[in-house]
């Protein structure tokens, strides 16, 4: 900061990426790549069903900061050669270092700063994770309401259970693993502004998508419930999403499920 108070554009840049890079190692040890792939897998393999087309299709990682998961999907070729791999995030820095990254590590994707929903890369499936809990009110009912209304055919975005439990341990983990005081502060808050499963789902009910939660909190164990997925598809998607899941479709709740579960 100088004399008159303004804050340095460089040294703000230096710190959230020393932050996300803190954050990095929360990304590995929740293994949010597997996690993700869990479903994303069985989407991709309704997305290919439903639309009798072939690839490629596009993955967009919508505030993807150090753009880990994309970096990690491109590593392990996890969903195939027919899906494209995009983060965006609205920070020019961040997302000019995951494409450092992703240059130095050899990787094929992209990574471009801006509005995810405004940018030329056009997705097949939207995800983020760790982002919902930045938007509330209407702007939450907003973020779904632009992925309705782009060419996508589905979303899957990871964020934090909204337990009792969550804002402790995120207050024991981030001390724990993170040096920096604004990433210890950050989890607590984004702790303390996760949204229920519920609130989720009504946000989500926009024309054309078909919002599901995925194990609700309440048919899950609080002590080992981190991040849940709320996952939005066509309603012609919805079949094959199901039969691509097999077993685990049994796992995927509406709002009118929720609502009717906690009678």
């Amino acid at each position: 900061m100088d004399r008159d108070g303004v804050l340095d554009a460089r040294a703000v840049d230096r710190l959230l990426i020393s932050v996300h890079t803190e954050l990095q190692r929360l990304s590995e040890e929740l293994r949010i790549g597997e996690r993700l792939v869990h479903l994303l897998g069985p989407l991709f393999t309704a997305v290919r069903a439903a639309s009798g087309q072939p690839g490629p299709y596009r993955l967009v990682d919508v505030g993807c900061g150090l753009g880990y998961l994309i970096r990690w999907l491109a590593a392990t070729n996890a969903l195939g050669t027919d899906v494209e791999l995009v983060g965006v995030d609205l920070d020019a820095a961040l997302a000019e270092e995951a494409q450092r990254l992703a240059r130095a590590e050899n990787l094929d994707c992209r990574f471009v700063s801006g509005n995810a929903f405004d940018v030329p890369e056009v997705a097949t499936v939207y995800v983020s994770t760790g982002v919902l809990h930045h938007f509330s009110g209407s702007a939450l009912a907003g973020f779904f309401r632009a992925q309705a209304a782009s060419p996508a055919l589905a979303f899957c975005h990871y964020d934090i259970a909204a337990t009792r439990l969550a804002p402790v341990g995120a207050w024991i983990f981030h001390r724990a693993r993170m040096r920096n005081p604004l990433g210890r502060h950050d989890g607590v808050v984004s702790a303390l502004r996760a949204h229920s499963d519920e609130a989720l789902l009504r946000a989500a009910e926009v024309s054309g998508i078909r919002p599901l939660v995925y194990e609700p909190r309440g048919a899950a164990n609080p002590f080992c419930t981190t991040l849940r997925p709320i996952i939005g598809v066509r309603p012609q998607l919805e079949a094959p999403l199901r039969r691509a899941l097999g077993r685990d479709a049994r796992r995927l709740v509406g709002r009118a499920d929720l609502l009717g579960a906690g009678r």
